[in-house]
C-alpha cells in the first residue's frame, strides 16, 4: 500500500485507545486541501457506481450505512456528495427524527427495524438508533443501567444484521466547535440555508462536553467485531467525502461480487 493510499484510508476503531473526539483530531492533516481531494473523491464514487451495479445483481448482501454526528457535521452533505451516482432503484435514505407517539409506544429499535436494507439494496441511516444512546443520556433522561442494556440490545441487533449478510459501515462525523460555529453561522446567513437551523443547535451546543463523552462511550461500546466504528475527520468536507467514498468502495470490493450465471438452457431459448 502506498502512502497516498493510506492517507485515503480510514481505519476502523479496534481499541478504545484509538478514539479521539479532541478539535485537533477534526481536521484531515493527512490529506492537502484542494482539487487533488476532489479529484479523488470523484474516482472512488465512480467505483461505488459500479460496484452497486454488480451488488444489485448478485442479492447476496445487504449495505447499511449509519451516519451519526454532531449538528452541521456534514450528514446531509455526505449523502448528497458520496452517492451523487448511485442506481436510486437500489438505495434508501432514512433520516430519523424525533420518535412519533407510535415510535414511543414501542421498544427504540422497532423503528429501526422496519428500515433495513434488504438484499441487493444500500441504506443509509441519517441519524439512528444509536441517538436512543446519545440525546437521552445527555439529558439525562436514562439511567446507567438502561443505558449499558441499550448498548446490548444494539450489538445483538447488528451482530443479527451482519449474521445474515448485512454489511453494515458506521460513521461517526467529528467536527470540531470553531467549524460548527462556521457552519451554524452559515446557517442564519445564507437564505438558501436557514432552513437548516433549529434553536435547538444552540442548546446542543452549549452541552458540548456531555455530548464528546457520549459519543466516546457509544464509540467504545459498540465497536464490535461485526459492525466497526470508523471516526472521520470532517472538518474538510471534500476530505470527508473521500474518506467515506473509498471505504465503501473498498468494502463493496472485497465482497468479490459477481454476476449470476444464466441457466445454460435459457441461452437456448430462441426469441420470435
Amino acid at each position: 500500500m502506498t502512502m497516498a493510499d493510506q492517507r485515503t484510508r480510514l481505519r476502523p476503531v479496534l481499541k478504545e485507545s484509538e478514539i479521539d473526539l479532541r478539535d485537533r483530531a477534526a481536521e484531515p492533516r493527512a490529506l492537502s486541501k484542494g482539487k487533488g481531494v476532489k479529484k479523488s473523491a470523484k474516482v472512488q464514487r465512480k467505483r461505488i457506481e459500479k460496484l452497486q451495479d454488480v451488488f444489485y445483481a448478485d442479492a447476496r448482501f445487504a449495505l447499511l450505512v449509519v451516519l451519526q454526528g454532531r449538528d452541521a457535521s456534514g450528514k446531509d452533505g455526505t449523502v448528497k456528495h458520496v452517492f451523487r451516482s448511485v442506481n436510486p432503484m437500489g438505495c434508501e435514505v432514512t433520516s430519523f427524527k424525533q420518535p412519533t407517539d407510535e415510535e414511543r409506544s414501542h421498544d427504540f429499535l422497532w423503528r429501526i427495524e422496519k428500515r433495513v436494507p434488504g438484499k441487493r439494496m444500500i441504506g443509509i441511516f441519517n441519524r439512528s438508533h444509536y441517538e436512543d444512546v446519545i440525546v437521552p443520556r445527555v439529558h439525562r433522561q436514562i439511567d446507567d443501567d438502561k443505558l449499558r442494556k441499550r448498548y446490548e440490545e444494539i450489538n445483538d441487533f447488528e451482530r443479527n444484521l451482519v449474521e445474515n449478510s448485512t454489511i453494515i459501515l458506521k460513521f461517526f462525523l467529528h467536527i470540531s466547535r470553531d467549524e460548527q460555529k462556521k457552519r451554524l453561522m452559515e446557517r442564519l446567513k445564507n437564505p438558501k440555508k436557514n432552513w437548516k437551523f433549529r434553536a435547538g443547535d444552540l442548546d446542543d451546543r452549549a452541552l458540548w462536553d456531555e455530548y464528546t463523552a457520549a459519543y466516546h462511550d457509544m464509540i467504545a461500546q459498540c465497536s464490535t467485531r461485526e459492525a466497526r466504528w470508523y471516526i472521520v475527520p470532517a472538518d474538510d468536507e471534500d476530505a470527508r467525502n473521500l474518506l467515506i467514498a473509498r471505504t465503501i468502495a473498498d468494502t463493496l470490493d472485497r465482497l468479490k461480487l459477481r454476476y449470476p450465471r444464466v441457466d445454460p438452457k435459457l441461452k437456448k431459448l430462441k426469441i420470435e
